[in-house]
């Protein structure tokens, strides 16, 4: 297969995969901003939630905060847009920097001691 050929067909292949995530009523992306994305990865997922924005709902967990994205999304223009996208109409809710996990698990020691 020609490098053309196989350039469309993975074009076709990453349309379809955009397209699957439009058809649910809400996506949950979890633990956004512990990982960078490439400029490619990034473009895709603005590209997601465009897509989605005022037809679908997202819902976000993050330890970081929006000051921190650009850590996550090199292209401070990028994550100016994705920022953007996702607080428009938004709820946003600030659990503090405390993580349950961490708390849960101390709960549970001291429960244990007791």
């Amino acid at each position: 297969m020609s490098g053309r050929h196989s350039t469309a067909a993975d074009e076709l292949i990453l349309n379809k995969t955009i397209a699957r995530y439009e058809r649910f009523d809400l996506l949950c992306i979890d633990e956004l901003g512990y990982l960078e994305l490439d400029k490619r990865g990034a473009e895709l997922l603005f590209q997601v939630l465009a897509d989605r924005e005022e037809t679908a709902s997202v819902a976000i967990a993050s330890n970081e905060s929006f000051g921190g994205w650009t850590k996550t999304f090199t292209d401070p223009r990028l994550c100016a847009a994705i920022v953007d996208r996702l607080t428009f109409n938004a709820t946003i809710i600030e659990t503090g920097t405390d993580s349950y996990r961490l708390a849960r698990t101390r709960a549970q020691q001291d429960a244990a001691l007791a």
